[in-house]
């Protein structure tokens, strides 16, 4: 498949910026998915948030961008994580998601072509996330923040759409529930959580909804 071919294929299967619905009731998946008895944090009120799933498109094929949490940071510490945060008021999910990564990582907005969304995310700490996917030009250049950002690596793309790499492992909280969770262990880095669920949503929407396969 060609670069474009496959970019097109990507786009033709999210939902269209044009159509966002900012309401937060759009279908979700979320960390209860695996776990309908977990309670959420904050149960009264969502908060919106948004993430940039960067696709890069290296010459030997595409490439996902994600970061390790700095060990600083109060929430999350030494996670893996898409760039993304909270959306200021007034932001769409897209300007959240650009901001973000370019304060996280120094990605410059104008590398980034956006391709659409995926149905909000619902973490159990109480936010509504919505994934934006776009193409990152292979030109760009990341720098970490340190005060957020520990390390910018790239998984590839054909690995985390592989389902055969989408393990299903749990952890029990400090309050003796069994958290399960899907997981993508890969090299040294343990992607997990909410990352790996909307890994995990972006393939099923890519394959198991239409049944389709990316053109040869």
């Amino acid at each position: 498949m060609t670069p474009q071919a496959r970019r097109d294929w990507i786009t033709g299967r999210l939902d269209p910026i044009h159509l966002y619905n900012p309401s937060l009731a759009d279908p979700v998946r979320s960390d209860f998915d695996l776990n309908p008895g977990l309670r959420m944090d904050s149960p009264h009120a969502l908060r919106p948030a948004a993430v940039l799933v960067g696709l890069i498109e290296r010459p030997d094929g595409l490439t996902v961008l994600l970061t390790r949490r700095a060990d600083t940071l109060r929430s999350h510490t030494g996670q893996i994580a898409f760039p993304g945060g909270r959306c200021d008021p007034g932001e769409t999910p897209w300007e959240t998601a650009l901001r973000e990564a370019q304060e996280e990582v120094g990605l410059d907005p104008s590398f980034v072509t956006l391709a659409g969304l995926l149905h909000g995310y619902q973490t159990v700490t109480g936010f509504h996330v919505t994934p934006v996917v776009g193409f990152i030009d292979p030109a760009a250049e990341f720098v970490a923040s340190p005060e957020e950002v520990a390390d910018v690596f790239e998984t590839p793309f054909d690995f985390l759409m592989d389902p055969a790499n989408h393990e299903r492992q749990h952890r029990v909280t400090p309050s003796g529930e069994r958290r399960n969770f899907y997981a993508m262990p890969w090299n040294e880095w343990f992607i997990w959580g909410a990352t790996a669920g909307m890994l995990r949503a972006l393939y099923e929407r890519l394959h198991e909804e239409t049944g389709d396969v990316p053109p040869a």
